[in-house]
């Protein structure tokens, strides 16, 4: 619930509400760049280096086995197609939002699964944050894994871009706060009890421990809106590509670490 009329703030928002990210201001130097698993205990470390204990490789394991299974009887599988994986796949999710020459717009590694199923293999679209999707995703994905995120340099991308950013530096919601407030001007500082992060997309989908399961940047970002009391953008709409889009140029070239492990 927001705060009611005339009650203080927690210090620790307030502090954050004073602490504008001044507009047009430059995202966090490369050299400076943080994985938000930098900042976590020990203990989650350890849970997402070992593939034994990492609750993610669960949600891969699924993805492999659909790699292998046509989603309608007589149709292609996405090894039939693709092949290997682990060749065919290797980097692809370190070059995604790119552009869609069919749609003529930037489009997300999910989206371009999605786009797959309906054009080759004659199947409908798997619905945003089902395990189906989540699990084909942080398959492809986890053939990147260890790789440098690396956008496309496509000038057909450059103003979903900026819009991204544009969206990143604005203040929203009844809280006026920005992602930039947090993100940028505040990483490294204590939100309550949480350690902000530098915010960057490097292990979608993620396992996190908060949900008991798998989640899509996406979700993370409609989870954000929410608490900036602002309203979320839906699942697959252009201004989440537009974030994805700034947001892995944002993070390049820090490596992919799908699956993730977060609190």
């Amino acid at each position: 619930m927001p705060p009611r009329p005339g009650s203080p703030l927690p210090a620790a928002l307030a502090a954050l509400l004073l602490t504008a990210a001044p507009a047009g201001a430059e995202p966090i130097a490369p050299a400076d760049r943080r994985s938000g698993f930098d900042q976590m205990g020990p203990e989650i470390q350890a849970m997402q280096r070992d593939e034994g204990a990492n609750p993610g490789m669960l949600a891969v394991a699924d993805g492999a086995e659909l790699w292998t299974t046509p989603p309608v009887s007589g149709r292609p599988s996405c090894v039939g197609c693709h092949g290997e994986a682990s060749g065919s796949m290797r980097g692809v999710a370190a070059r995604y939002p790119a552009w869609d020459a069919r749609t003529a717009r930037p489009i997300d590694l999910q989206g371009r699964i999605n786009a797959c199923r309906r054009e080759h293999q004659g199947a409908e679209p798997v619905a945003y944050e089902s395990p189906d999707l989540l699990a084909l995703t942080a398959f492809v994905a986890g053939q990147s894994r260890g790789m440098p995120i690396a956008p496309p340099d496509d000038l057909r991308l450059a103003p979903a871009r900026a819009e991204g950013r544009a969206l990143f530096e604005a203040r929203q919601g009844q809280l006026g706060l920005s992602c930039a407030t947090c993100h940028d001007a505040n990483w490294g500082r204590r939100l309550g009890s949480a350690l902000i992060p530098q915010g960057h997309p490097t292990g979608y989908p993620l396992y996190r421990l908060e949900w008991q399961g798998m989640g899509s940047l996406q979700r993370r970002l409609r989870n954000c809106l929410t608490g900036m009391r602002a309203e979320p953008f839906g699942y697959g709409a252009p201004e989440s590509i537009a974030l994805e889009l700034y947001l892995a140029t944002r993070a390049a070239p820090l490596p992919l670490e799908t699956p993730a492990v977060r609190p």
